[in-house]
């Protein structure tokens, strides 16, 4: 099959021919259809703490048609269409009963996205309704991810909501914040380029200020945040957010930040702020996530901007590393 693998940090990806994979007992082979490139990918190729090896393949956002079927399946059969939970677990354990599959003793990371084909479980398979496309499912894990975020954050009809980062993460909250009745929601970014999508996605305003970012969020949203929520991942958010976020508010991490960072914990402590940070998502919000575009949510949507080829891959992946206005690229291999 023709699959893009990773070579080595800092070094492009490249587009191969790769051995079919072959289920094994209780796996299942699903035709990929579409495979989302997430921000974690393009870190993954230039950060060590990842732990990539040659040859890996990436892509941890997709959706497809289930092709062939290993010994002692059950469940699935050939031909069904299904998005991919990327979170592989036992599917026995009280962790994965309970859909907390982030805590099964046997949790891992499942790759294998961008290529023809990828091997997965029965149990991190779900069906796709008629009315759900295989784009449609190749979105589900980062509207999961956000709507994680937002149930830990302990968000209450009427918070006033500062979204950091108008990423796809950033977006999707700001999405379920409005969905759950947040008074006033406010994105702030350092480049204009994802403002309209921002506010079609839920935001009430969108903030560019890399001069006052405390001040033009307090401005925008008439008054500190109720919650923060850091979706970026980068040194130094935390503090802002501590100076953004009213006394006894909640700082919620989303972001993914493998360098070292430091914050005043005076300041924190002083006004009894709450940091919480979000791992995943539970199999339940997956599925929500799922019920919303079923139900026939149209502002995740927005958030493809551009499907490519698996050949196309290496080059717009390696353009990706430099911020664009793009928001999430699909591959359709």
């Amino acid at each position: 099959m023709k699959a893009v693998t990773f070579q080595g940090l800092h070094q492009p990806l490249a587009f191969e021919t790769v051995p079919d994979p072959a289920p094994d007992n209780g796996q299942v082979v699903v035709k990929v259809g579409r495979c989302g490139i997430c921000g974690s990918d393009l870190h993954m190729t230039e950060d060590p703490a990842y732990g990539c090896k040659h040859g890996d393949i990436l892509g941890h956002e997709f959706a497809g048609e289930v092709v062939e079927l290993g010994r002692e399946v059950e469940g699935l059969k050939t031909g069904n269409l299904v998005s991919v939970i990327p979170l592989r677990s036992c599917g026995q354990c009280d962790s994965c009963r309970k859909g907390e599959v982030q805590w099964c003793e046997g949790f891992g990371l499942q790759g294998g996205g961008y290529a023809e084909f990828a091997l997965t479980r029965p149990n991190q398979c779900i069906k796709l309704p008629s009315d759900v496309s295989l784009a449609d499912g190749a979105i589900i894990e980062p509207l999961a991810v956000a709507l994680h975020g937002v149930n830990l954050s302990g968000m209450k009809a009427g918070d006033k909501v500062l979204v950091l980062g108008a990423g796809p993460i950033g977006l999707a909250v700001a999405f379920w914040a409005k969905r759950m009745g947040a008074g006033k929601i406010a994105v702030q970014d350092i480049a204009p380029f994802q403002q309209q999508r921002a506010l079609d996605m839920g935001a009430d305003a969108f903030v560019i200020d890399p001069q006052d970012p405390t001040g033009s969020a307090e401005r925008a949203l008439g008054g500190k945040a109720d919650i923060v929520f850091e979706c970026v991942g980068a040194p130094g958010l935390i503090a802002q957010g501590v100076e953004q976020v009213r006394p006894r508010g909640t700082i919620l991490l989303l972001g993914l930040c493998t360098k070292p960072d430091t914050f005043n914990s005076f300041a924190m402590l002083s006004k009894e702020v709450r940091l919480v940070t979000s791992a995943f998502f539970t199999r339940q919000e997956y599925e929500q996530a799922l019920a919303a575009l079923d139900r026939g949510a149209m502002e995740p949507r927005q958030l493809v901007t551009d499907t490519i080829s698996l050949s196309e891959t290496p080059d717009i992946f390696e353009g990706l590393k430099q911020r664009t206005s793009q928001c999430k690229v699909l591959i359709a291999p």
